[in-house]
């Protein structure tokens, strides 16, 4: 990116401004506080699974041929696209194996 000069001709066209040194706040979006990823784990603790989240840990229970292509399928069908499927497949995982190690 080319530096402005002030005159409105020329490759160099255009007003002189200064580069911004803070971060935008738009870089931040999406990042998890303590706070949030506090909250949402007493959520997740009081609330426990939702329904279409159970049918997917019976799935894993129940194990079988293929299980994860199953579960990968059923979730992207509720969740809509494939990055939020994996992510959801991962985390039932997770609590299914924390259920299992509690045991």
């Amino acid at each position: 990116m080319a530096d402005t000069n002030g005159i409105a001709q020329g490759k160099f066209a255009g007003h002189v401004t200064t580069k911004r040194t803070v971060s935008k706040v738009s870089r931040r979006v999406g990042a998890k506080s303590k706070r949030v990823g506090l909250v949402r784990s007493i959520v997740r603790e009081v609330a426990g699974l939702s329904p279409y989240e159970r049918r997917i840990l019976d799935m894993i229970k129940i194990g079988g041929v293929s299980v994860d292509k199953r579960v990968y399928k059923f979730a992207k069908r509720r969740l809509g696209s494939h990055k939020r499927a994996l992510a959801k497949r991962e985390q039932i995982k997770a609590v299914h194996s924390a259920m299992r190690s509690k045991k």
